[in-house]
């Protein structure tokens, strides 16, 4: 675990952790917030990698969100944060977890010298929009996303 770079977006009753190698519990912790329930080795994997970024916020002691972040480094336009993903427990949104969280790993960001930081929506996902929007995201585009699926049939 590391301090918290972002103190001052961070609502007083809440807890932002970053995770690091061998926090893989904290992690397990909170699956009912993934998609999925995480897997090892991922799980390790990810939280050893110094490129990828998770940080979970905590009320009460209980986890109700997590975001986590890769850097993405390209040899002519230097180096990136990817939002990679953002969950919010139900009960607790709209009540500035998403901000915080995205405040962080934006200070991360900045501190790890990314030019920028961005992050995919589907367009009508409002609840996202708006918590990206609330923690200072603008510039949206007319960028189309095209997956490679080979878990699919055929693929």
């Amino acid at each position: 675990m590391h301090p918290s770079p972002n103190i001052d977006t961070v609502p007083d009753d809440l807890t932002i952790r970053r995770l690091g190698s061998g926090d893989d519990a904290d992690v397990m912790d909170a699956a009912d917030l993934f998609d999925q329930p995480p897997q090892q080795p991922w799980v390790g994997s990810f939280l050893r990698d110094p490129s990828h970024h998770l940080l979970i916020a905590c009320r009460a002691g209980r986890p109700i969100g997590f975001v986590t972040g890769v850097e993405m480094l390209h040899p002519d336009k230097g180096q990136e944060m990817f939002v990679y993903e953002l969950a919010v427990a139900p009960d607790e949104r709209r009540r500035g977890v998403a901000k915080a969280l995205l405040g962080e790993l934006a200070a991360i960001a900045r501190q790890r010298h990314c030019y920028d930081m961005w992050v995919l929506t589907d367009a009508d996902n409002t609840a996202a929009l708006a918590a990206y929007r609330s923690a200072g995201a603008t510039d949206e585009s007319a960028h189309v996303m095209l997956t490679w699926d080979w878990t699919a049939p055929g693929g």
